[in-house]
């Protein structure tokens, strides 16, 4: 597939999510762009972009392509951090929230690197298992926090990822996720290392638990900016950069940036296809999202290893 091919669909994709949607054009149709289908389509871009380079990332980190952001408890934690603030200081700025969830999300990571640490690495379906299960702890924990508190509108809500709220004012947050990608582009070379492990890292010279560091930091950051505007995606961190690398191979500086517009393609395309399969209705994002994420998940878990080289 030629770059320019992709190009040409992710404009295509923007141009049907503009002009997409149950109120007409015909009648105020810029302000209704600029204030509601402008921001929506922007914010489905950036949300799938963060999430394709969280899960870059992570399974960097953890050496496992099978891992993602919403397979570590990452989201989760984020949510226990929500609710802490939801319950403690319910007036708190949206940047304070997000800065909360980011280190709920950094302590829900930490938590599942020190059980990956206890992991046997020669079955790579393990990692996940595991992953699954301290998420489906940390969600269940909230479950029980925001039912005990009344809360569970809002926990449906951050857990259904959906866009139908994005508005002008509403999703600028997200735009932290490009100077996220720039950091991680300028460090792209460090990240590659760590994917040798720690004693191969540490003989070329790595500071490794620095990078480590500043990884998960990364991964936390883009989790709670996503959670915070637009609820919990999973899968794009799996699919984005595993088919991404069968395509390319797995040089990472080079396909930093295509992983990126992949991930936000996939994700736009699953809001795109959500409000058509029952227009004027809407499947939310994330549900589309999933169905077509489980597949990919299971064709990886038989398919041959794709390309290894850059």
């Amino acid at each position: 597939m030629r770059p320019f091919l992709c190009i040409a669909a992710l404009v295509a994709l923007v141009v049907l999510s503009l002009a997409l949607g149950a109120a007409s054009l015909s009648q105020d149709g810029g302000w209704l762009i600029w204030v509601s289908r402008l921001p929506r389509t922007a914010a489905a871009l950036l949300a799938g972009a963060g999430l394709a380079l969280a899960g870059v990332v992570v399974q960097q980190v953890v050496q496992n392509r099978l891992v993602e952001p919403a397979l570590t408890g990452t989201p989760e934690a984020a949510m226990l951090g929500l609710l802490a603030v939801t319950l403690i200081a319910p007036g708190m700025a949206v940047a304070g929230k997000m800065l909360v969830a980011a280190a709920a999300a950094l302590a829900g990571m930490l938590g599942f690197l020190a059980l990956a640490d206890r992991v046997p690495r020669q079955d790579p379906m393990l990692l996940p298992i595991v992953g699954l299960i301290y998420g489906g702890i940390l969600g269940a924990t909230a479950t029980w926090f925001a039912w005990s508190a009344d809360l569970m509108q809002y926990l449906g809500t951050w857990r259904l990822g959906e866009f139908s709220g994005v508005v002008q004012g509403r999703y600028e947050w997200l735009w932290a996720v490009a100077a996220l990608a720039v950091l991680l582009y300028v460090v792209a070379d460090r990240i590659t290392i760590l994917g040798l492990g720690e004693t191969q890292a540490r003989s070329l010279g790595l500071n490794y638990g620095r990078t480590r560091a500043l990884g998960l930091v990364v991964v936390s950051t883009l989790t709670a900016l996503v959670l915070v505007t637009v609820g919990v995606f999973p899968f794009v961190g799996l699919v984005a950069p595993n088919l991404i690398s069968r395509w390319r191979g797995d040089n990472l500086r080079a396909n930093l940036g295509v992983t990126a517009l992949f991930g936000a393609a996939l994700v736009l395309a699953a809001d795109v296809l959500g409000r058509l399969i029952r227009y004027p209705y809407e499947i939310p994002a994330a549900t589309v999202f999933a169905v077509f994420g489980a597949g990919v998940f299971l064709w990886l878990l038989h398919a041959r290893p794709g390309r290894a080289h850059g």
